[in-house]
């Protein structure tokens, strides 16, 4: 028995990627003890700011300045730890090298589990990609041959995908329901740090109570928030029940 302190991984595409789709999983595993780190691939410069890019005079500079800002605020909330990768949205584009910080990030926080983006997004090929990019930096921090003179290699932390803006238009189907209606009003305030999308808070509100009733009626718990994720690899279990 160690004293390990537990551990998980997000991978999200652009600064406010997380706040919607996983936030609730942030606070409620930061509250049981978890040190969550979150990767942001990119900051959402320019295809998920457009409020600020219709200021007079915005840069490109001020609105990845701004994007930081709400996020750093919004990961504070919820009781994470924030990396920005910086490569750029629309399009994004992940060099091997970013590939292999992220499977050395793997490696070095051992997390109990993956939380990243559905595999298909027809409106938005930067979702995908930044899936494709935390399980292939999965991959290679199980391979024995990757950086040999690290004497611990990965395991198989199972991996979630939260869910996309449409669901039904990426191939996405939720087999997995999360109760965070105790840390709701924690991802609620996360929300209201990102002012450069505020369009999306009552949206993302819907969903939460959405799933929260799908929660409940698939199980005997009277839930009222609830995230969606789908489970990539099968459940290993010694009990069905």
């Amino acid at each position: 028995m160690t004293d390990k302190t537990k551990t998980a991984l997000v991978v999200s595409a652009h600064s406010a990627d997380f706040v919607w789709r996983a936030g609730g999983a942030i606070a409620l595993y930061a509250k049981r003890g978890y040190e969550v780190a979150i990767v942001c691939l990119s900051f959402g410069e320019r295809g998920e700011s457009a409020k600020l890019w219709k200021e007079p005079g915005m840069t490109l500079d001020r609105v990845k300045t701004a994007r930081r800002g709400e996020a750093e605020a919004a990961a504070a909330i919820l009781g994470a730890e924030l990396r920005f990768l910086d490569l750029g949205d629309y399009p994004l584009r992940v060099p091997d090298s970013a590939v292999l910080a992220l499977a050395d990030l793997y490696r070095t926080i051992d997390p109990e589990f993956v939380l990243t983006h559905s595999l298909r997004d027809p409106y938005n090929f930067d979702h995908p990609l930044a899936a494709h990019v935390a399980q292939e930096a999965r991959i290679v921090a199980q391979a024995h041959g990757h950086r040999p003179e690290q004497r611990k290699v990965l395991g198989a932390p199972p991996v979630f995908l939260f869910e996309p803006h449409q669901p039904e238009q990426c191939e996405w189907h939720p087999n997995t329901l999360l109760d965070i209606s105790e840390v709701w009003e924690k991802k609620r305030a996360a929300f209201e740090t990102m002012a450069a999308q505020e369009h999306l808070w009552d949206y993302y509100t819907r969903v939460a109570l959405q799933r929260g009733a799908q929660a409940s009626r698939n199980s005997n718990l009277k839930i009222e928030f609830a995230e969606a994720y789908q489970r990539v690899f099968p459940q290993v279990t010694g009990e069905l029940a």
